[in-house]
């Protein structure tokens, strides 16, 4: 079987005859023709087998040189790297086959073209697939669908450039075919001429090896008329040689020459026989074949079987390598089938998955995207089934799209009505971004925020547009309380500076020894800490050092407990109302006070009642005294926790 990448194209208007009938017969096993050579074969005796598939590799080798002898740059292909186009991207394969066209022969490109073409359909097929699914889910209908891209305009222009490049050269190709092949026939015509001249021998035997240097020389024919060509060539040249028999010295002397070209090339094709690599063996070979039959002429008889069995031989050994070579591939051809058949059972797996989330589905697609990147990178498979391959893959790609495209258009139908949602939040937000009820509108716009948080995606075209919407109207109403209280801080630094002052002077203060009048600085002290107002929240600390300060003037002082804690719990007051916008604080305070009324009533009861037990008991008894003590005690700290409940409900 000879190799498909050393094989021509039969014609200009055959544009894929990569492999000739020979090839066919080896690779399609399931052809009718090779199926007739196993079963004639299987029918002859060993040697009858061994003898007919020797024949078939030497009739292949000829019929691949009559191919040759129609295309000239048949070697020059052998030079140009076969890339693994299967891994290429789509913009790859056209910068490939634009280079290909740059900078090689047209004629030696073609396997090449096929290759790269065949993988940007494909994937350029499936690119369209995606596209198209992609158009449906946005709500598209399939009969409006279209998509081009550049990438496909410049591949479409460099492959029309091959194909008229291409199409010029077979019919430059064929003008010059026809005239070599009647260079040829005059040739022929002459060497019928050689028997009949009457000059001298050698003379004669000089113009001979003119006319087979021209035939040598003239180019190639038409593959159809090569063999008829040369069997005619070869008649009148062995005519030529019985004519030689005259002049035996000049007849022996090219047979000696012969002779020793043929075991020459004996000894290169038993060498190649050797070879791990039976592909460039065979394609080697077949110029050796060429070279005996067009360049070289008869040896004697006496050496003509014995040479030509050694040859035949050789060829055998190489044939035989390069047939086991293509069943190895095929091997190879049947494993990357087993893997895409597991990849295309794989994807129809994850299709049928049940999923119901949109992150479900993105790892679906992710899943799926990494198994066609295998599929296109798990290598060829046997053309038989290449197309059926093919068509189940694209099949089991168009079912997840199908399902995904279904979740999709239900996801959307959620999303316009979640877009619908947040367009009434945004226009909230709008109508209430200038209002000056800060008390009202900010538990509201926190409220919006926190329900833009629950309402899920909306389609992408809207989403940042609606986001923008939203957060500018959120953001210019914060902005403005932000900048109101900014102004308010100023004027709470400024307290805060005061009160330090204040403190500071309290701290520093020196005591007259006259209660009435230092009570009194002290009140006015007092009175004008709490004239000066509110301060920052961090810097409430200052209030508890005022505290403490004023407590050591009033140690100091000597005056009734009861009366400096009211003057202090005054100060506390206006503190907690200077700072509580809201009463909380104030409540919280009012609470804690009848709490601990309730406490202290409770407390004296109890004292009340333990005195009931002693009966017959002086008043002079420690134990009574003792208890009477507690119940004055605690009848004066309700008075004073009395008396903090009236001072707190003035301040409401």
């Amino acid at each position: 079987m000879s190799e498909p990448d050393n094989l021509q194209e039969a014609d200009g208007k055959k544009e894929n005859a990569e492999v000739t009938e020979a090839v066919k017969s080896n690779e399609e096993h399931t052809d009718s023709s090779d199926n007739d050579v196993e079963n004639k074969i299987a029918e002859n005796t060993p040697e009858e087998a061994s003898k007919e598939t020797e024949e078939n590799g030497i009739d292949e080798i000829e019929e691949s040189n009559a191919e040759d002898a129609e295309d000239e740059g048949n070697k020059e292909r052998h030079t140009i790297e076969f890339k693994e186009y299967d891994k290429m991207s789509l913009e790859a394969l056209a910068i490939e086959l634009e280079k290909l066209l740059k900078r090689e022969k047209v004629q030696a490109i073609k396997r090449h073209v096929d290759a790269i073409k065949h993988e940007f359909n494909s994937k350029f097929n499936a690119l369209i697939d995606e596209k198209k699914a992609d158009f449906l889910n946005d709500g598209g209908n399939e009969i409006d669908f279209y998509y081009s891209s550049p990438v496909q305009k410049r591949f479409k222009s460099a492959y029309r450039d091959y194909r008229n490049k291409l199409n010029e050269h077979y019919k430059n190709i064929e003008q010059n075919l026809k005239g070599n092949l009647q260079k040829k026939l005059e040739i022929i015509e002459e060497l019928k001429g050689l028997i009949n001249v009457e000059e001298n021998i050698n003379t004669t035997y000089k113009h001979f090896k003119e006319l087979q240097e021209r035939w040598r020389n003239t180019g190639p024919i038409p593959r159809d008329k090569y063999n008829n060509a040369w069997n005619s060539y070869h008649h009148h040249v062995e005519i030529f040689y019985d004519f030689l028999h005259l002049n035996r010295d000049l007849r022996d002397l090219d047979f000696k020459h012969n002779l020793e070209k043929k075991l020459k090339i004996i000894e290169r094709a038993e060498e190649l026989a050797t070879y791990d690599d039976p592909m460039r063996a065979f394609r080697e070979l077949q110029e050796l074949h060429k070279m005996w039959k067009e360049e070289l002429g008869p040896v004697g008889k006496e050496h003509r079987e014995e040479i030509w069995e050694r040859f035949k031989a050789a060829t055998k050994v190489i044939n035989e390598k390069k047939q086991l070579f293509f069943k190895e591939k095929d091997k190879i051809y049947e494993k990357n089938l087993e893997r895409k058949e597991e990849i295309i059972s794989a994807i129809t797996t994850i299709a049928e998955e049940p999923t119901n989330s949109h992150g479900g589905w993105q790892k679906k697609i992710r899943e799926i995207e990494t198994l066609r990147e295998e599929f296109f990178n798990a290598g060829k498979v046997p053309i038989k089934v290449n197309e059926a391959t093919w068509a189940k893959f694209k099949e089991a790609v168009r079912s997840f799209n199908r399902k995904k495209n279904a979740f999709y258009k239900e996801l959307k139908k959620e999303q316009y009505a979640n877009l619908q949602k947040k367009r009434e939040l945004v226009k909230i937000a709008e109508d209430n971004k200038d209002s000056e009820d800060f008390d009202a509108t900010t538990p509201l716009m926190k409220k919006i925020q926190s329900d833009w948080k629950k309402i899920g995606h909306v389609p992408r075209k809207d989403s940042d547009k609606i986001w923008k919407q939203f957060k500018a109207a959120c953001n210019y109403y914060f902005d403005r309380i932000h900048s109101k209280r900014n102004e308010a801080n100023k004027v709470f630094i400024e307290a805060f500076n005061k009160k330090q002052e204040l403190l500071d002077t309290i701290k520093s203060l020196e005591l007259s020894k006259d209660k009435d009048k230092d009570l009194a600085t002290i009140k006015e002290h007092v009175n004008t800490w709490k004239s000066i107002g509110r301060v920052p929240n961090d810097k409430r600390f200052i209030e508890g050092k005022f505290n403490k300060a004023v407590d050591e003037l009033f140690s100091k002082l000597k005056i009734d407990k009861n009366e400096a804690e009211i003057i202090k719990f005054e100060t506390k007051l206006e503190t907690l109302h200077n700072n509580d916008d809201d009463n909380r604080s104030l409540d919280n305070e009012r609470s804690f006070i009848r709490k601990k009324i309730d406490e202290v009533k409770s407390q004296i009861n109890q004292l009340e009642n333990n005195l009931q037990f002693f009966t017959n008991v002086d008043d002079d008894n420690p134990v009574v005294k003792d208890v009477n003590t507690n119940i004055n005690k605690h009848k004066k700290e309700l008075e004073l926790w009395k008396t903090k409940l009236k001072k707190i409900k003035k301040m409401y």
